[in-house]
């Protein structure tokens, strides 16, 4: 028998649930603005290529927003940014090429971080001290201490910080999760999450380094990096997501760039914070371009009653279901298979010597609702009201760890124990240790 869910009913649950979820913070602030019910947030967007656009055109259509200000090292980029804001507002922002001018603006309440992944932890904390609100996109930070130092500015400058895992905010995601943990599939003791795709044998291709292009503040995008020549594939834009994602100086390839999004859904459905033991193996076996991250990973993570593998290949994109990435739930009673698109639960044909009556019923949900937006919304509602938001910071951070971690055990080839509550190594050499940290080129420094 094939069960919809009443998408109704669920709807009504589900935005109840998040209205009133999250821990109200004691105040706001050294500077930041008191803000009412009907008050206008004014937002600052610091990164305005191609994901920092995306998540402040769903800002500007929100009635209650006004995007002051945009930021972005590339001139191409805040020009779009520009074009894209006043065909939604019909209002054009202040625009500058230094996020910090930004962040002295007093009547700056929000920023977006929508920069490459290596600024995230700099700039959010930053504006922390600054006295403003964050929505920072994922993944949170690119090594633990960077997350650790994050979740500390958040909670000593009382700052509401949203990190950009829009699935929260997706109903059927919420859904999927409520009948996890209700034990719809029995007990769960295996999960797969997986990225597959096939660009054998170019990649991302092999330009040579070269001089930067004259609109483009090479120095400043670098900023806390290392000092590496210039090369358009550590910059990476056009009409392709930017590929600096592939470097390790800048982010962890797909387990940090979509990892982070699966293993966030699962470990919420587990009603976890972390795996107890990470093991990963891989290489860069067949893709012959100038990127560092492996086209090849499988990463095993351990946690108290379940295990959970996460995969990312390049050169065979044959996939369960015909979906190019997505979770799969196995449980004793049935399986659950989870993307954007929706969820189907597949019951077992023997399921625990239970009567035929009382087995898990086969069942699907598409999706129902705008995630990023409705994301978003929750966000501004709780910069308004002072709670922490369905994505809050260390939520962001505990997703984000797992990813680390399964880069970690690539990249230093040992098995790790990681303690959760303590977040530290418990089983871990010289290099993996190192990797859980990184220097900032001077003159950065981040500082809570």
């Amino acid at each position: 028998m094939n069960h919809d869910m009443n998408r109704r009913d669920f709807i009504k649950r589900a935005g109840a649930a998040t209205a009133t979820a999250g821990i109200a913070l004691a105040g706001i602030g050294p500077t930041g603005n008191v803000l009412g019910a009907n008050d206008r947030i004014r937002v600052g967007v610091i990164g305005t290529g191609r994901q920092g656009t995306d998540d402040f055109s769903d800002f500007a259509r929100q009635p209650d927003v006004q995007v002051a200000a945009l930021c972005d090292v590339y001139q191409p980029n805040l020009d779009k940014a520009q074009q894209a804001l006043q065909k939604i507002t019909n209002a054009a922002a202040e625009t500058y090429k230094d996020f910090r001018r930004i962040l002295d603006r007093q009547d700056i309440d929000v920023v977006i971080v929508g920069t490459p992944d290596h600024w995230h932890a700099l700039a959010t904390v930053e504006a922390c001290k600054a006295g403003k609100d964050v929505y920072v996109e994922k993944p949170l930070s690119t090594v633990l201490d960077e997350g650790k130092k994050m979740v500390a500015a958040a909670r000593q400058y009382q700052r509401v910080v949203q990190v950009g895992t829009q699935q929260r905010s997706g109903i059927h995601f919420q859904k999927a999760v409520e009948l996890i943990q209700d034990g719809w599939l029995g007990k769960v003791s295996f999960v797969r999450t997986w990225n597959y795709g096939n660009s054998y044998p170019q990649g991302i291709g092999n330009p040579p380094d070269s001089d930067p292009p004259p609109e483009l503040d090479w120095d400043m995008w670098l900023g806390p990096a290392p000092k590496r020549p210039f090369n358009w594939n550590r910059f990476g834009v056009g009409d392709r997501w930017s590929t600096f994602r592939y470097f390790w100086d800048y982010a962890g390839g797909f387990m940090t760039d979509w990892g982070v999004h699966l293993i966030d859904i699962v470990q919420w459905a587990l009603r976890v914070d972390g795996p107890r033991v990470v093991t990963a193996v891989g290489g860069k076996f067949y893709i012959q371009d100038n990127a560092e991250t492996p086209d090849t990973l499988q990463v095993t993570y351990e946690y108290p009653s379940c295990v959970c593998v996460y995969e990312n290949r390049w050169d065979n994109a044959n996939s369960m279901y015909g979906h190019g990435y997505g979770i799969e739930f196995h449980g004793t009673d049935g399986t659950l298979f989870l993307d954007r698109g929706g969820f189907q639960v597949f019951p077992e044909k023997q399921s625990s010597g239970k009567k035929e009556s009382d087995r898990t019923p086969a069942m699907r949900m598409d999706s129902a609702n705008d995630a990023h937006f409705d994301h978003v919304r929750n966000f501004l509602d709780c910069v308004k009201s002072r709670r922490r938001p369905i994505s809050d910071v260390e939520i962001g951070h505990r997703s984000t760890s797992a990813c680390l971690l399964g880069n970690v055990a690539y990249r230093s080839q040992e098995r790790l124990v990681w303690d959760v509550t303590r977040q530290e190594l418990v089983q871990g050499g010289p290099e993996a240790r190192r990797l859980l940290t990184r220097e900032y080129r001077p003159p950065w420094k981040l500082a809570v």
